[in-house]
């Protein structure tokens, strides 16, 4: 008789560094990159504040892959959404290794920055414009799917998803303020 079980992981932070993405050579999009959490507390009667940070490594596959490597940059921060997997290689030295990473299920951008670093608090269309295999991904993430033959359609599936983008980042932020939360 099996029981159930869960491997979950949901994080906030900020990517360490720009998006490495690859290609397996059955021409499947692997992306990596860096995320960094914080964790801030009190650290008995005294009141000084201590802060920990944590780094984690993420990992996306296919569709969810390219899009990470077009909208992902070092200091952005996101939700991710995956479970934990551990897994075991063997270096270039010939010494077995050990590795745990996120396998990332769902990301959300939660800030407006563009990659020069300014927040312009609108995206440009090229940023949604992709392949119909990245429209897809948009539709299975609750936004319209963009379809790349017609212009017109495309421009308006764009600013469709902008505001889909802007309305989630919207009610996050309305619902919890981060920098509250205890962990």
């Amino acid at each position: 008789m099996s029981s159930r079980s869960l491997n979950k992981v949901m994080l906030i932070g900020n990517l360490t560094r720009d998006v490495d993405v690859r290609y397996t050579p059955s021409g499947t999009a692997v992306a990596t990159f860096g995320l960094a959490t914080n964790r801030s507390w009190s650290a008995g009667e005294g009141g000084d504040r201590q802060e920990e940070t944590q780094f984690h490594r993420i990992v996306a596959w296919s569709k969810l892959a390219e899009i990470c490597g077009q909208l992902l940059f070092k200091g952005r921060r996101i939700y991710v959404e995956g479970r934990l997997q551990t897994r075991k290689f063997t270096g270039q030295d010939g010494q077995q290794r050990e590795v745990t990473e996120i396998v990332a299920e769902n990301m959300m951008i939660l800030d407006t920055r563009n990659r020069d670093g300014n927040g312009g608090g609108s995206y440009g269309e090229d940023e949604f414009v992709g392949s119909e295999e990245q429209a897809s991904v948009a539709s299975d993430m609750g936004q319209a799917p963009a379809s790349t033959s017609d212009d017109a359609t495309t421009k308006k599936t764009t600013k469709k998803a902008v505001k889909v983008e802007e309305k989630a980042e919207t009610s996050l932020s309305d619902e919890v303020n981060v920098e509250d939360i205890p962990f």
